[in-house]
């Protein structure tokens, strides 16, 4: 079983997303952060590893996507209420974000968007379960 998740993204400017996801709210773990890496804290076993281009190319032979350019993956996270989710969005794009799909409305879930200083694209979502529980009922 798995007991933690490190997500590894690659950042132009480790200051400037350091302060852009400060200003959504997130924490950093100031034990595994450095001028070359940023542990962010996600949940209590959840991280994502905001890293230098030049770090993040210690750890792949592989060309690092430009998230202004191609998708290389897509981070989804809860909210607790619609309103959270559209809260953080506008946080995201007060800071420097972009928009790169309109808010979904599927009944019991709904998501917004945004593509953060380097191009990742971060979901954010509410999922109602009752309203989902008598949707599949």
């Amino acid at each position: 079983m798995i007991k933690q998740i490190y997500l590894n993204l690659p950042v132009k400017d480790l200051t400037k997303s350091m302060d852009f996801f400060s200003h959504l709210g997130f924490k950093f773990n100031n034990q595994f952060t450095d001028e070359t890496a940023a542990c962010m804290v996600l949940g209590e076993n959840i991280f994502v590893m905001l890293l230098t281009e030049e770090k993040f190319s210690q750890f792949t032979d592989r060309k690092i996507a430009d998230g202004h350019q191609t998708s290389e993956m897509l981070i989804a996270i809860d909210a607790p209420s619609r309103k959270a989710v559209d809260e953080m969005v506008i946080k995201a794009l007060e800071v420097g974000a972009s928009l790169y799909s309109k808010p979904k409305d599927h009944g019991w879930m709904y998501q917004n968007a945004f593509a953060d200083l380097d191009g990742h694209q971060w979901e954010v979502l509410f999922m109602d379960e009752e309203a989902l529980r008598k949707q599949t009922a």
